[in-house]
């Protein structure tokens, strides 16, 4: 995926969760957060930044922040970039071969889950996980406890009584990464969950992403430490 008229900015401040400080040409000015996690590792005072441009041109903020500096990587934190690159890749041929359909937002029973993908006559449901939070190379999630990510791992397993196969897949918004665990720190029940999903037969993969600063791209496979 990539982004138009990409620019970069000096982080300031993040007075809310929907909105930052930068400062860009030399003038302050308050762009769009593409995140609304907290991502306190990420945006630090004088952090480089880059923006792109927004799609609506009558929109306050005319800038979207997209991704950070942290120290020699460079991070995409726009939260909606996972589902359209795992799409991209997905239709590419790269998460699995010849798929005959490829639905995104599928409702089952009480979930709406990220893809349904038809294989012949295999039916698959996956979840898909923004990751960037990094520690020495580590990559973790969540970032914060998700409630809805417990939900999802439940239905994911409540969905394999019903010959779907099932899927978590962690999109890592960076590289090179080391491996990727469950945050048992910030929220061990998703962990707990994830662990007894994969127990269940519910497949768990990391990909990480090839990052520039005005486009995003799955590249490999990152092992999963659960």
């Amino acid at each position: 995926m990539r982004y138009k008229s990409v620019k970069k900015a000096t982080f300031l401040s993040r007075p809310n969760r929907f909105i930052a400080q930068v400062l860009l040409d030399g003038e302050e000015t308050t762009v769009h957060v593409k995140n609304t996690g907290r991502c306190r590792e990420l945006l630090t005072p004088r952090a480089t930044v880059y923006l792109a441009a927004a799609e609506n041109p009558n929109r306050k903020t005319k800038f979207d922040l997209i991704a950070v500096e942290k120290g020699s990587l460079l991070i995409n934190m726009d939260a909606q970039a996972p589902n359209r690159v795992f799409q991209e890749w997905a239709e590419s041929g790269g998460f699995l071969p010849d798929l005959t359909k490829i639905r995104p937002e599928y409702r089952y029973k009480d979930s709406r889950f990220d893809f349904y993908l038809e294989q012949g006559d295999r039916r698959h449901l996956v979840e898909v996980k923004g990751v960037t939070l990094e520690e020495n190379g580590v990559v973790r999630f969540p970032d914060a406890p998700t409630e809805r990510g417990v939900k999802h791992r439940e239905g994911l397993t409540a969905a394999l009584e019903d010959g779907f196969e099932t899927w978590v897949c962690f999109v890592v918004q960076l590289s090179p990464a080391r491996y990727l665990e469950p945050n048992d720190r910030t929220h061990p029940a998703f962990g707990e969950t994830l662990r007894r999903a994969s127990a269940a037969g519910v497949h768990v993969l990391a990909v990480s992403c090839r990052v520039e600063p005005d486009s995003l791209e799955i590249s490999t496979p990152v092992p999963v430490h659960l």
